[in-house]
């Protein structure tokens, strides 16, 4: 099912305490915000609307830093104007396609939550997920005793809140109490029918400055680490340079195949696509398709970094090992490590570019060709 997201960002979040509005400050190295477009881009939204400030859109373009597909709304003076702005934002989407209306403070929003919400909506009118109250419940009004609370078929709602389009801006436009709480109430006091979806209790809304110790411990929990290998050779043929881990070297041979044959980045390509079970280089760019012949094969290697990123993870470390007799790799190493820290946006001491020979023994003992083996680590969410 396609659907598309309005994730609200316009608070101040003043009672997060001094400094930045929460959804600028930084869980684990990454700001808030982006955690929940990384997550949706992930879930597969079409299209992703940030309501933000006009400071907001303005730090936007280094936030979301290579994710695709978002675009932004300007925030109201409510909650309500704000979701409102960012559902007008959408007017080239279907209306009766699905938009599921977040929070930026909740960060750890999985794919299982976006599933059942937009499972619980196909036989209603606005879904939501939550979570049945656990902790008793106590009534205290001031100088009083407190007195115990029911319990019983009490729940604790959460975003992101599923509607069609049309449904949620009829539904505003008939609103006319005070300014509500989610936009559930605003589809239940319309008339419509809310179902509940299976909350998370991870999916915590950022409110108060101890919140985000917590959240901190928290953001190993919500992510996987992934391990990817590859490997990949080329048979030696005439020429005058080859390529290797993006860095030209001069050579009395070069490095037959389609491409630039560069080993050392088709061995790490497939590392990357492997971690995320993305198939091989083969899938993604086919030796019979003559777009790529002779293509420089950093293009590869960004898109595996990429399709990292779409679906919400970043890549940990790399190490290649090169396995040949010769050229010589060591003169060249920093500059290798140097380019593939450049393609990957990984700092220096995450990239390890190795050489080795295998005693003249074998295809490239003999120097009838080179080959390659590459490994990786990828963080995803859960």
């Amino acid at each position: 099912m396609t659907f598309s997201a309005v994730i609200v960002a316009a608070g101040s979040g003043s009672r997060a305490g001094p400094g930045q509005a929460k959804q600028w400050r930084l869980v684990a190295g990454k700001p808030v915000l982006r955690w929940s477009v990384e997550a949706f881009l992930a879930a597969g939204a079409t299209a992703i609307v940030i309501v933000t400030t006009e400071d907001g859109e303005n730090a936007l373009s280094e936030v979301l830093a290579g994710l695709p597909s978002w675009r932004t709304a300007r925030g109201g003076a409510t909650r309500a104007l704000s979701v409102q702005s960012g559902l007008a934002a959408l007017a080239d989407r279907p209306q009766d396609e699905p938009v599921l209306v977040h929070d930026a403070a909740r960060p750890f929003v999985s794919g299982a939550t976006v599933a059942g919400v937009l499972e619980a909506l196909e036989g209603a009118d606005a879904a939501l997920p939550a979570l049945p109250v656990a902790d008793t419940l106590k009534r205290a009004e001031p100088g009083q005793n407190p007195t115990t609370t029911s319990r019983e078929h009490l729940w604790r709602a959460q975003t992101p809140q599923a509607a069609r389009r049309k449904t949620l801006l009829d539904a505003y436009a008939a609103w006319s109490g005070a300014e509500p709480t989610d936009d559930a109430q605003v589809v239940e006091a319309a008339g419509g029918r809310v179902a509940i979806a299976p909350g998370d209790p991870l999916l915590l809304k950022l409110t108060y400055p101890e919140d985000f110790a917590m959240a901190e411990r928290l953001a190993g929990a919500a992510r996987i680490t992934r391990v990817g290998q590859g490997f990949d050779a080329h048979r030696w043929g005439p020429g005058e340079e080859v390529w290797l881990c993006g860095v030209a070297i001069k050579h009395d041979e070069t490095l037959i195949g389609h491409s630039d044959a560069d080993a050392g980045l088709h061995a790490l390509t497939d590392a990357i696509l492997g971690a995320i079970g993305e198939g091989d280089i083969g899938d993604h760019f086919p030796p019979t398709d003559d777009t790529w012949k002779g293509a420089a094969s950093d293009l590869f290697l960004k898109h595996a970094a990429d399709l990292v990123t779409a679906k919400g993870g970043s890549i940990v470390n790399v190490d290649v090992t090169l396995i040949c007799e010769r050229p010589k790799i060591k003169p060249h190493r920093l500059a290798m490590r140097e380019r593939l820290a450049e393609i990957l946006s990984l700092p220096l001491d995450r990239v390890s570019v190795k050489a080795t020979t295998t005693e003249k023994m074998g295809f490239t003992g003999r120097g009838e060709g080179l080959a390659a083996s590459a490994i990786v680590a990828v963080e995803t969410p859960v």
